[in-house]
Formats: structure tokens, C-alpha cells, sequence
């Protein structure tokens, strides 16, 4: 165990506070309202010292406190039934939900945002992005087994969006790939809206018996309070916390902290010594240091427990001796960890720490005073109750104005533009959909990623969502799909959450998995701007809504406001995770056919739905009207007819319909492994009552393309005929191109050349 180094800086100390009422305070360059400096004044009845100010800032920031969200987000926790919450073993609240999948495994899982500092130094800010998340999940007990991530980045040809893309590919590789975990899904779109405020969410999952699940909470009088991991540094001074709860303007953030640094060796090593602290009993409450550092580890484990703590701050060991104690305790320094240990386990905790070589300081004990109370060489500088630093913040109701836009935006409906007349230009559009950013290969992106490592993949890019095993033996795994569309939620915030969930839940669904749970990230603009505000009540009641009438709770996420470029916020973007559980991996469908002579079935009907649409995004440069319906009684009936179809092994594949249609559909089906097919579009118009430009590019929801074995066809169509889902014939697999009869004929290879052009021909090579 090192000594840390020693103090140069002079403490502000509550008796010095007591003393001199009169101090100003910078509050205002930390983020605080005049109005919450004088509520901590109240609650202290003094003024703060500049420790419990520091505290105070960055705990009651947006970003930690969620103080113009929570009213909204206790929907969440409301709108649920026993049947949804039967298999929740842990929900909001805590670092990450926890599922129990079945033979005595659990997964957690969570997806955050990092997006201002993904901005800002799009390498680092990706990078501590995945590290922080992949905390979330060890602190509950947990092995992280995989992660994925949701980008959004500005226009695809603008000088900057090159930029950010780089940096934040290569972060998001590099911390992933150095920690040995799986990249096995995520999504990237491309938009003018996000030049100056890309989105960077990142989700992890671990894996965890029963009986290994940890919580983040300090109880018993006398046990130590331990911190461990890397030095405190001044990298991310305030960083997260401050950083995402301010916007950018023409100049950038009002406030740039430092971006925290990753380090992704250390957190490998950070995981491997907390497992075998976990399986040798060693630890009793566990938090990670993510926002807000120890001013949060200390805060939330104190409010989660049954007394106090006392904690002595220049025992942090630091790498740099001239940080101030206000520093030390707004430091975001990542691969950082704080466990609660028993004393007379503490001499074994030690030695798990020394076996690893990860640095350990004993900052104080868990009290039964109700006071966290912090030293700084004995003087004491913090002197607080913890609830109202991490749990009882401001809460705000904030204005909520109907968008004065929104209507005429309804009313400008795709359905009035110009559709192709000829076989030429069905081509021609078909083309330029396959290779438009949002809908063409993200090989260049992704192949950047590990899919494989640990051994335990069983789906990855390009399907629809990511796979892995947990048990060997058994072939129990999960599967998970994460989506949003900004565009739809431009429109309406409610309905295009729903249909982000329903998107996320049908993926699961056509892997062969049933979903189980959610996460999710909310990315809005500045809550202060009443529309704004309108737009996130809307999402969060939609998805709340939907939530219920799946059946599948929300077990945790993230908020993430402020994101928006001077007055022009983003579009709503609710990023949507939803996990999935099968019971054999070995059963699992991909997205794409692999032998030619199989059936190709539509199930579900198709209606005129185009506002919102990819076709008319690329087509038309055209956004309008209203997105399409969602009928989740009938998500959830075909996710129940594609988990008996592949319990039984009925499908060879299987690949959902949302952006681009069924066109993108087959095409994306047909270049997943290079076998062609032959389709007819006659009986869909004849039966729905639409036109060509509808069959191929209409984006209704409710709808899979999947393919069959001949011989298991009667079967097949027995089983949705029980069930009573639309189903349809539409073609075979056959040949090495892509036939739509009397339409088009394409090879596979061309197809896909076209569609894995177009991130290069932006972006160069492989990403640094």
C-alpha cells in the first residue's frame, strides 16, 4: 500500500466555513443556480465549504441527479405488474439492473452516454465511455462479457464529422479490444442534427451467479472503507458530471473540463482483482467512481447504507500532489473502484489488491452517525448529510410547452412525393438506398471490433442483435438489440419511442430469444427549453406505456440532456436496449440465408408508411407527417410465433423490417451470405391494396422476412396459422443475385460492394 503524496494546498474547513459567512463562492463556474447555492446554505445552515461545494455541484449536476428528469422517469418504477418484475432481481436505482436468466446465472446489463466529451476529445471520450460502463456492471458482482454501442454523428461529408468518427471509433476498439470483451452490436446513423452534438452511448453486460450479486451500500459501523484501482489525477476534473449538463455553442461548451483518460490494461487488471474479491467474500458494498468520483462513491454508498461515514481525504493516493482536496473530490480519474470491508477481512482484501498490483488506500470507516464527514489532514472540510448530496437533490418540474412547429411539420406528409415510374428509376433509388450512410455496411466501423473473443459469441454484426453464451454446459445465453430513431421522434416523441422499443424487442425476437427486460438511454436537448421538455414527457410516457403492455421492465439507464448546438437541440433520441433470454444458444437464427431451395415467408401486412422514412430521408431529403403505427399486441404475438418457430427449428433465418423496408431487408438478407433469392411483390400489393414504391420501401412495423426449409413449410405455415399472423410466400433462395421479378436483378456481389463503399469513400481506410 503506497503513502500518498503530500498536501501543497490549504483546506477550506467547516469550522473555517462557520467563520466566515461572507466568502463568495464560485458556485456559478460549477454549475449550480443561485437559487440551489442558497438551498445548500439552508441545508447546511451555514455556507458550504469548498469540498461540500464541489460535492454538491457535481452530485446535483443533470447529469447525476436527474433533477428535471425524475419526476418523469418514476413512471418507469409505476407502470409495472408482478408477472413484469418476477424475474427482476435488481431494478432502478442501483449501478445496473439484474435478470435472473434461469439455472441459478443472472446478467446485468445498462447503456450510458459520454456524448460532450465524445465531442470534445472524441478518442478518450469514447474510450472512458465503454470503461465507465463496463464499472457499472463489475461493481454488481458481475464479469462483464460484452459491450456495444450507439453513435450518432453529424453529416456524413462534413470536415468534423470525419473527426469525431475517427476518434470516437477508435476509442470505442481500443478500450474494448484491450479489455478482451466482444463488440456484438450497436448501431451507427448519420445526421446534420448531431454536427455539433454527436450521441455516444455505450452498453455493457455481465454475467453473475445468483449468489455473487453486490450492491453499492455501506453498512456496519466499523467496516473500512476502502478505496482501489488507479491514482487520482486531474484528468475529468468535474468532467461528466459538469460537461453533460451544459450545451455547446459557436464556440463550445460554457465549461471545458479536462476529458478523462482510460486506461485499459488497468481496468482488465481492476476486473480480474474484484472477481476474486468477490469469490473469496472479501467485500460487503462495492461502488465504481464514474461522474462525480468520490464526491459520488462516498455520497451514494453513505446514502444506501444504515449510518454514516467518515473518510480521510489525503489518503487518496494521487498522481498529481498539487490537486486540491476540492479536486480530489470532483476528480472522474476512471478505473477506480470503493469497496465497504469488514475489519478482520481487510488484511485478506490487501492481499487480493498486492496479488494484482492494484494500488490501495484505506480511506476511513462506515459510521453510525448519519454524517458523511471528510478530513483533509485531520481538519475536517466536509461535514454533510449524504441523502441530500445523492438522493434528496433539487427536483424540478420544468416548463412544458406543446412545440410550436410540431403541427405544420405533421401535416407535410411523404405521401405526396413523387414515387418511381419506371423499372430504371425503382433501381436507381433501391441503389441509393443500400448505399446511403444510415442503411450501408458499417463493416468499417465494426471490423474494427473483436466479435469473438472469450468464445462465447453466437450472433454479432450484421445481425439484428448480439448473442452470447453463458453456460457451457447447458447453452443458456441471452441475446440483446439496441435501436432509435431520431427522425420518427422529431415527429413524435411518444410514438417513436414505442417504435424503438418495438424495433429493439423484435430483433431480440427473430434471433430466436424472448425478450425480458429493458435499458435505456434518453438523449434530449437543454431541459430549460420548454419543447424540449415536452418532447422528453412525451418519449418517457410512450415508452413507459409500451413497456407495460409488453410485459418487460425497465430495469435502468441514463438521461442525458444539454444536447443541442447553440438554441437547435438535438432530435429526441431515445436509444432503446432490450434483453433476451434463450435457453440454447445452439438454436439461435441468423439474419441472413445460407442455402439455396428455402421458402421465403413475409410475415405481418404492409401499409402506405413512408414520413420518417429512409426512402424519403434519401430518396427526397424530406422529413414529415406522422412515423408509422405500432401495434405491440401484435409485436408481441409474432415475437411468440418466432420463438416456437425456431424452439422447433423451423427457421433457417430470419431478419426484421424497419429502415428501408422490405427493399433493405432482402437486400440485407442476400448479402449476409452471399446467396441470391428470387421474389414477387404481386401478392403483398394485391392483398394489402398497395403500390410497388409501398411493398419496397414502406416502413410498417410488425413485419420479418424469414426463410424456410422445404421441408418444414407445412409445418411453418401450420404454426402461423394457429397463431393467426399474416404470413405470405414471397420467394425463394436461389443463385448468387437479387431478383425482384419484373423489377430489378442485382448480384449479391455488387450489392454488396455498393453498400461497403460508402464509410470508406468518407472516411479512408481503417480507422487509427
Amino acid at each position: 500500500m503506497s503513502t500518498p503524496a503530500s498536501p501543497t494546498a490549504v483546506a477550506d474547513t467547516v469550522e473555517n466555513a462557520k467563520a466566515t459567512p461572507e466568502k463568495e463562492q464560485p458556485y456559478g463556474a460549477l454549475g449550480l443556480k443561485p437559487d440551489e447555492y442558497a438551498k445548500i446554505g439552508e441545508i447546511l445552515g451555514r455556507r458550504p465549504t469548498s469540498g461540500e461545494l464541489a460535492m454538491y455541484s457535481v452530485m446535483w449536476s443533470e447529469h447525476c441527479s436527474y433533477k428535471s428528469s425524475k419526476i418523469y422517469l418514476r413512471q418507469f418504477g409505476q407502470k409495472v405488474t408482478p408477472e413484469m418484475t418476477k424475474n427482476l432481481m435488481v431494478g432502478m436505482g442501483e449501478n445496473a439492473g439484474v435478470v435472473d436468466i434461469g439455472e441459478g446465472w443472472a446478467v446485468t446489463f445498462k447503456v450510458e452516454s459520454h456524448n460532450h466529451p465524445s465531442y470534445i476529445e472524441p478518442f478518450q471520450g469514447a474510450a472512458t465511455g465503454v470503461g465507465g460502463i463496463v464499472r457499472d456492471i463489475i461493481s454488481m458482482g458481475a464479469r462483464p462479457v460484452a459491450v456495444m454501442d450507439q453513435l450518432r454523428f453529424g453529416k456524413i461529408d462534413d470536415p468534423d464529422t470525419a473527426r469525431v468518427v475517427h476518434g470516437v471509433t477508435s476509442g470505442i476498439s481500443f478500450y474494448g479490444n484491450c479489455l478482451g470483451l466482444p463488440n456484438i452490436g450497436g448501431e451507427t446513423y448519420f445526421d446534420p442534427v448531431y454536427q455539433g452534438n454527436p450521441l455516444v452511448n455505450a452498453l455493457s453486460v455481465g454475467v453473475l451467479r445468483h449468489e455473487d450479486l453486490h450492491l453499492a451500500n455501506a453498512t456496519g459501523a466499523g467496516n473500512k472503507v476502502v478505496l482501489f484501482g488507479a491514482r487520482t489525477g486531474g484528468d475529468g476534473i468535474g468532467g461528466a458530471s459538469i460537461l453533460a449538463s451544459d450545451s455547446f455553442d459557436s464556440t463550445g461548451p460554457t465549461k471545458r473540463p479536462a476529458v478523462q483518460v482510460g486506461d485499459p490494461f488497468a481496468e482488465k487488471v481492476l476486473i480480474e482483482c474484484c472477481l476474486e474479491l468477490y469469490r473469496d467474500d472479501l467485500v460487503q458494498g462495492i461502488q465504481d467512481l464514474g461522474a462525480a468520483g468520490i464526491s459520488c462513491a462516498t455520497s451514494e454508498l453513505a446514502s444506501n447504507g444504515d449510518g454514516g461515514m467518515h473518510v480521510e481525504l489525503s489518503h487518496v493516493l494521487l498522481r498529481d500532489p498539487s490537486l486540491t482536496p476540492e479536486e480530489i473530490l470532483m476528480s472522474e480519474s476512471q478505473e477506480r473502484m470503493m469497496a465497504i470491508v469488514e475489519p478482520e477481512k481487510l488484511d485478506a482484501f490487501l492481499a487480493v489488491t498486492a496479488k494484482w498490483d492494484v494500488e490501495t488506500s484505506v480511506l476511513g470507516e462506515v459510521t453510525g452517525t448519519g454524517r458523511l464527514v471528510i478530513d483533509w489532514h485531520g481538519e475536517e472540510i466536509v461535514n454533510v448529510d449524504p441523502r441530500t448530496v445523492a438522493i434528496d437533490g433539487p427536483v424540478y418540474e420544468r416548463p412544458v410547452a406543446y412545440p410550436t412547429w410540431i403541427d405544420a411539420l405533421n401535416a407535410d406528409t411523404a405521401s405526396t412525393l413523387p414515387r418511381p415510374q419506371t423499372s430504371d428509376e425503382i433501381l436507381s433509388q433501391f441503389l441509393a438506398l443500400v448505399a446511403s450512410p444510415n442503411l450501408a455496411s458499417k463493416n468499417w466501423i465494426t471490423d474494427q471490433y473483436d466479435y469473438y473473443v472469450l468464445g462465447n459469441t453466437a450472433l454479432s454484426f450484421p445481425d439484428d442483435g448480439g448473442m452470447i453464451r453463458v453456460d457451457e454446459e447447458s447453452g443458456l445465453g441471452f441475446a440483446i438489440a439496441t435501436d432509435a430513431n431520431g427522425r420518427y421522434c422529431q415527429l413524435d416523441p411518444s410514438q417513436g419511442a414505442k417504435l424503438a422499443l418495438a424495433e429493439a424487442y423484435r430483433n431480440v425476437a427473430v434471433s430466436g430469444a424472448v425478450p425480458a427486460a429493458v435499458t435505456d438511454c434518453l438523449n434530449f436537448g437543454s431541459p430549460e427549453n420548454p419543447e424540449v421538455m415536452w418532447q422528453f414527457s412525451q418519449a418517457v410516457e410512450g415508452l413507459s406505456d409500451a413497456c407495460l403492455e409488453l410485459g418487460i421492465p425497465v430495469t435502468g439507464g441514463n438521461v442525458s440532456f444539454y444536447n443541442q448546438t447553440g438554441d437547435t437541440p438535438i432530435f429526441p433520441t431515445p436509444v432503446v436496449g432490450v434483453l433476451g433470454i434463450i435457453d440454447d444458444v445452439a438454436r439461435r437464427v441468423p439474419s441472413g440465408w445460407q442455402d439455396e431451395g428455402h421458402n421465403i415467408y413475409l410475415l405481418g401486412t404492409t401499409a402506405e408508411e413512408f414520413d420518417g422514412s429512409a426512402w424519403a430521408a434519401t430518396v427526397h431529403e424530406h422529413l414529415g407527417g406522422r412515423p408509422p403505427a405500432v401495434d405491440l399486441a401484435a409485436e408481441k404475438q409474432l415475437a411468440g410465433l418466432l420463438h416456437a418457430a425456431s424452439q422447433q427449428s423451423l427457421l433457417a433465418s430470419a431478419h426484421d423490417l424497419s429502415d428501408g423496408g422490405l427493399a433493405q431487408a432482402v437486400a440485407e438478407s442476400v448479402m449476409r451470405f452471399g446467396v441470391g433469392a428470387r421474389v414477387w411483390l404481386g401478392e403483398i400489393m394485391q392483398r394489402d391494396g398497395i403500390d410497388l414504391t409501398t411493398a419496397l420501401f414502406s416502413e410498417s412495423t410488425g413485419r420479418v422476412i424469414v426463410s424456410v426449409p422445404r421441408e418444414d413449410d407445412v409445418r411453418f405455415q401450420a404454426l402461423c396459422d394457429v397463431r393467426g399472423y399474416p404470413v405470405l410466400r414471397i420467394g425463394v433462395t436461389d443463385g448468387t443475385a437479387l431478383e425482384i421479378q419484373d423489377v430489378l436483378t442485382i448480384e449479391a456481389d455488387d450489392l454488396r460492394a455498393r453498400s461497403e463503399a460508402t464509410l470508406p469513400a468518407h472516411f479512408g481506410g481503417a480507422a487509427l
